[in-house]
């Protein structure tokens, strides 16, 4: 099956590489940022059933909603996972804490290329899935 490009594109123009040139693999390095690991585990983590955004609040008033917080550690293609997060309530923690270590090692293995050593979740708190807020009386 060959491909045809869309009408106004042009093809990619073949590159020749000079005889001796090394594989793909082999032409250079790749390092990626522990800050981007972190980006990675707090949306697989937000995107996981049975977690929560949490509330925050300044002095007793409510101020917005946080995600998931991660800290991540990683020494060559290694990673170490330290989380906190919160669950729906009454759901089993357990499976949802098990469920999310499942997907960051999964993910990151996926996108990266790295290897979880450990995911260390601290569960901050449960509550009700949200529904619809009843009016406030003002």
């Amino acid at each position: 099956m060959s491909t045809v490009p869309a009408p106004g594109s042009r093809a990619p123009a073949a590159v020749a590489l000079p005889a001796g040139a090394p594989d793909a693999d082999e032409r250079g390095g790749l390092d990626i940022d522990p800050v981007v690991l972190r980006k990675i585990v707090e949306y697989v983590t937000d995107r996981t059933p049975g977690t929560l955004h949490r509330e925050r609040r300044v002095a007793g008033l409510e101020v917005g909603d946080a995600g998931p917080r991660a800290r991540v550690s990683a020494v060559g293609d290694s990673v170490d996972v330290r989380l906190e997060l919160t669950c729906v309530y009454p759901t089993p923690v357990r499976t949802t804490v098990h469920t999310v270590r499942e997907r960051i090692t999964a993910e990151l293995a996926r996108l990266t290329g790295h290897h979880v050593r450990s995911v260390a979740v601290t569960v901050s708190g449960l509550r009700p899935p949200a529904g619809p807020r009843a009016p406030k009386i003002q």
